[in-house]
């Protein structure tokens, strides 16, 4: 359970679908918020009759802090010194951020460049990884996928669409565009053929956030908008950050500090998968103490972690569940009595299904693990947002 390198066969991780503990009904204000329809306009470069639009010229959804080393970075520059170093690299991945843009044009081009020249791993393919997964809206407003890249080197060029509908009389259609989940991005374009129009789309409000560990951070779906926040994003219509760490998702204090100076409706915490026991009885009730301290309104959800698809063979893996569900158990009651309120509490015993066939490795969700994780959680976030 503590896999600390990106690349490296990420840490074993947890949650299931379950009973919630709802000691409160939360305020419509704490629901998903929208900005205005329009932004300013973007200059393209053109190229050969292809207007290419930056991508950095406008607001990026899913990102929590505009004061970033790079655009594309989930934490805040001052972050490197705060968090664990394994923590900040991976924060360097663009998990969970995508651009939405409207254009009325029939074929959608994309380029950009990756910050790791591994573009994939042994058990999440290159899509995954690497990709950027675009998203259309259907008449009736349904977000639909239509098609995702395949990276074969750092440098991305590449087709995303060639002939889809467009609706008409000159009319738009919005589009949304997944960034990679394992893998940093130094540039981002747009490409529509001149002289078709395109207006980026304001980022969402308010953001749901997610703390967590490989499986947050998108372990190992197929492309990036089948990741658990991708999905989440889509059925509740709102925008989502993304914090989840490859094997050091560990409820370490400056994440608390960090994550309390985001305006969010929900934070979620499902740091169990890379924690034993003894590390839940140890972090959890000053963890969550420490983010209701700077944010005293914001409904908290606590997690387990997921059970390993074949730990009915593996009595230690039985064990381990056991024993880190009980002291997540424990410090909720304890904070809850001590007074907290808006503590949510999510079981992981069926966040895979029972099955067996919700993972890739037994702990990483495949896209049916990824549906059935989301579900999971929609179930609980009905509650608690609406």
């Amino acid at each position: 359970m503590n896999v600390i390198t990106r690349r490296e066969a990420l840490t074993l991780a947890t949650g299931a679908v379950a009973t919630l503990a709802l000691p409160l009904k939360i305020p419509s204000a704490s629901r998903c918020l929208f900005g205005p329809d329009q932004v300013a306009e973007v200059k393209p470069a053109v190229e050969n009759g292809v207007a290419w639009y930056d991508a950095t010229h406008w607001e990026i959804e899913g990102k929590g802090w505009a004061d970033t080393l790079k655009p594309f970075d989930r934490l805040p520059a001052k972050a490197e010194a705060m968090v664990p170093k394994p923590v900040w690299d991976l924060s360097r991945d663009s998990a969970g951020m995508m651009t939405r843009f409207a254009t009325n044009s029939n074929e959608i081009k994309v380029r950009y460049r990756l910050t790791d020249a591994n573009l994939a791993m042994n058990h999440m393919p290159a899509t995954g990884v690497s990709g950027v997964d675009l998203y259309a809206e259907d008449f009736d407003g349904t977000s639909r996928w239509v098609n995702v890249s395949r990276p074969s080197n750092q440098e991305v060029e590449s087709t995303l669409a060639k002939g889809i509908d467009v609706p008409g009389n000159g009319a738009s259609r919005d589009f949304s565009l997944y960034l990679p989940l394992y893998n940093g991005v130094e540039k981002l374009e747009i490409g529509i053929p001149e002289p078709f129009m395109f207006m980026p789309k304001p980022a969402r409000k308010k953001p749901m956030l997610f703390y967590g560990t490989s499986i947050m951070h998108g372990a190992c779906a197929s492309r990036p908008g089948m990741s658990i926040t991708g999905i989440l994003g889509r059925r509740f219509g709102c925008s989502v950050i993304n914090l989840g760490f490859s094997g050091n998702g560990k409820m370490d204090l400056p994440l608390a500090e960090l994550i309390g100076e985001l305006n969010v409706s929900v934070i979620a915490v499902d740091c169990l998968p890379n924690m034993n026991a003894q590390l839940v009885k140890e972090r959890a009730e000053p963890f969550v103490e420490r983010v209701r301290a700077v944010r005293p309104d914001t409904p908290i959800l606590l997690v387990e972690d997921r059970t390993f698809t074949n730990s009915r063979f593996f009595a230690g893996r039985r064990d381990a569940h056991r024993a880190a569900r009980q002291n997540l158990k424990m410090a909720f009651n304890h904070l809850t009595e001590s007074g907290i309120q808006g503590l949510y509490y999510l079981e992981g015993k069926d966040l895979l299904g029972q099955d067996g066939d919700g993972a890739t490795d037994g702990s990483h969700p495949n896209d049916l693990g990824m549906m059935r994780y989301a579900d999971a959680y929609e179930n609980a976030l009905n509650q608690i947002v609406g």
